[in-house]
């Protein structure tokens, strides 16, 4: 198996966050902040944030690199195999909670993952994906935005589309509430097929597709006049994205069991959120529709 070239990722990872953060920026007219930290065990990060915009509520860009002696339970869980390995992990991560409800919620994440023991070849893989959570119905968003899934997929086969798609439906699941955290988009894990190279030119494409999938998007969106209506139905669905990070999502349980940055873990939180006891939206109402639009589908039928 070819040797992990983590040099070359992380470049990579570093020179995304900057084209990211610079497009978000024009977007929006606000800087974000900077925080470089460090982690004792080795490794550190560079995070962004964005609060309180023209247009971003909140959204973070964060860069980590950490690595470790022993594998964090949420790891070794999933991956038995790898218990007593150190282990070496970067990536960029992102989250963005527009204000205006009309602009839906976005999330990005690539990484790479080595975990080493003496004696042995190094195990690693490569993950990622991008996913979109509407508040409200838009067809042409999410022909859009899985159109250009499809495209970041087209090189490596016409099955690797596909394959990523259900794989972030069933990822990005609420099984407490047998619902979908949003409309989907590519979602992948412990992926090696073809070796290193291909593997890397893979995560590469997901993280330069999401830029084209997500601006067309908020420019579309982004002037479009709201209420208190639609920003407390907004509040409400937040709660969703809430409960998905805290419950179900391996990448946090990873961060937090492993010693990263607290805040820069949980900066993927929405700003503000509503939680209400058994509520439903009135039914035949726009709020209502959004549960029968996020159930999975073939968008490009």
């Amino acid at each position: 198996m070819t040797q992990p070239d983590i040099a070359a990722v992380k470049a990579y990872l570093l020179a995304l966050q900057d084209r990211i953060c610079a497009a978000f920026e024009a977007l929006d007219g606000t800087p974000f902040r900077e925080d470089a930290w460090e982690r004792a065990e080795g490794g550190g990060g560079r995070t962004r944030v964005m609060e309180h915009g023209r247009f971003f509520e909140r959204g973070g860009v964060l860069f980590s690199h950490v690595q470790g002696g022993q594998m964090p339970a949420s790891a070794t869980a999933h991956r038995p195999e790898l218990a007593g390995r150190r282990f070496e992990a970067m990536g960029l991560s992102l989250v963005m909670h527009p204000e205006n409800p009309y602009c839906p919620t976005s999330h990005m994440n690539v990484r790479c993952f080595i975990a080493e023991k003496e004696g042995c070849e190094p195990v690693w893989w490569f993950g990622g994906g991008f996913d979109l959570t509407p508040y409200y119905v838009f067809e042409d968003d999410a022909e859009h935005w899985h159109r250009v899934a499809r495209d970041a997929c087209a090189p490596f086969g016409a099955q690797v589309y596909p394959r990523l798609k259900t794989w972030c439906d069933t990822y990005f699941y609420l099984k407490h509430r047998d619902e979908q955290r949003g409309i989907g988009g590519l979602f992948f894990d412990d992926w090696q097929e073809g070796g290193f190279e291909p593997a890397f030119a893979l995560m590469r494409s997901v993280g330069d597709h999401y830029l084209p999938a997500i601006l067309p998007i908020l420019e579309r969106r982004r002037d479009a006049p709201w209420g208190e209506r639609e920003r407390d139905f907004q509040l409400y669905r937040r709660g969703r994205y809430v409960e998905f990070n805290l419950v179900w999502d391996r990448g946090t349980l990873f961060g937090l069991q492993s010693g990263g940055r607290t805040e820069s873990i949980l900066v993927s939180m929405p700003p503000e959120v509503r939680f209400r006891y058994d509520w439903t939206p009135e039914p035949g109402s726009a709020e209502a529709a959004l549960y029968d639009y996020l159930k999975p589908r073939d968008w490009l039928a």
